[in-house]
């Protein structure tokens, strides 16, 4: 492989490699260590809530489901995507493609669920008695459909126009993994961040929505009542800070492209290294915090498949 610390493939994109390989496998055996016990995290989860009749049943867990799956696979993409950088493999772009279309669409599906949450916990207190209506099993499918419709269709738009202005010899060039390789254009680069932006924005007006009317509640509530309603605004809360890392993961590549233009090529490759771990990694651990180990339903079905798995373990020793 070629040990330059940068390479041009035939469109002009430049493919970045460090020129120290000790930081390089230092940093990719860190990302083993951060995304692997969180994917183990997630499918565990997912598996408990699969198994309890009595989860299945609540809408708020079966939206926290949809998060720990596109979350598990988002994290096996991406740690996919580290390691060929770190092995240096190129790949053909028109095998990128798909690989970037799936990551960039369960990235949607992620914040995107983060709304729907919050405004099943908003309807939960503030409309109490239309909560069973609104969340009805069926009508909460509906939504996790829309969602999941939805972020492939934002996606596709990216899609169309690059297929719109592409010529069939890049799809043969070698590259690596990131999104980045469907903007070739500068125009449809900004208008790429616009819409982020306009999306950030939408997003942002409800979560304060929801976390300003569940906190009203919250003062005139009493007993079990205001304890309820001030555990919600908590949980819109921490949303909010989701939605603030997710907001920091959208402002990376501007950060990343300005750091590249000062032409130090080692710590354009650190800012987009930390970048990677304390947005795309972190924005999206915080969900088990918030509804697996935080709700008293949850945890304690976690507990109980826990010490089942490790009785099983020791009975077979």
């Amino acid at each position: 492989m070629n040990s330059n610390s940068s390479n041009v493939n035939g469109s002009g994109n430049t493919l970045l490699k460090g020129n120290d390989p000790v930081r390089l496998d230092v940093t990719t055996a860190v990302a083993q260590l951060f995304v692997w016990p969180f994917v183990s995290i997630d499918f565990f989860m997912f598996y408990v809530f699969l198994k309890r009749h009595v989860l299945r049943a609540e809408a708020r867990y079966v939206l926290f489901a949809q998060t720990l799956l596109a979350d598990a696979i988002f994290f096996m993409l991406t740690d996919f995507v580290v390691i060929t950088y770190h092995v240096f493999l190129l790949l053909p772009v028109a095998m990128c493609i798909p690989l970037c279309i799936i990551m960039e669409c369960l990235s949607h599906v992620s914040k995107t669920i983060i709304v729907v949450m919050s405004l099943e916990r908003y309807v939960a207190i503030c409309m109490p008695l239309r909560h069973v209506n609104i969340f009805s099993p069926n009508r909460t499918k509906i939504v996790i459909a829309c969602v999941w419709l939805f972020s492939f269709l934002k996606t596709f738009v990216d899609v169309a126009i690059f297929l719109s202005y592409v010529t069939s010899a890049y799809f043969s060039q070698l590259t690596f993994c990131y999104f980045e390789i469907l903007l070739l254009q500068e125009w449809h680069m900004k208008m790429r961040g616009r819409l982020y932006i306009l999306n950030y924005a939408a997003i942002l007006l409800v979560l304060l929505f929801c976390y300003g009317s569940i906190m009203h509640i919250a003062q005139r509530a009493s007993g079990d009542d205001k304890k309820a309603a001030s555990k919600g605004q908590r949980t819109v809360l921490l949303h909010l800070l989701q939605l603030f890392l997710c907001t920091l993961e959208t402002l990376c590549p501007f950060i990343e492209t300005r750091v590249m233009e000062m032409g130090n090529i080692d710590v354009y490759l650190i800012v987009r290294y930390f970048n990677f771990l304390a947005f795309s990694i972190l924005s999206r651990a915080t969900s088990p915090l918030i509804y697996g180990f935080r709700d008293e339903r949850f945890y304690a079905s976690i507990k109980q498949y826990a010490r089942c798995g490790m009785i099983s373990v020791s009975t077979e020793k």
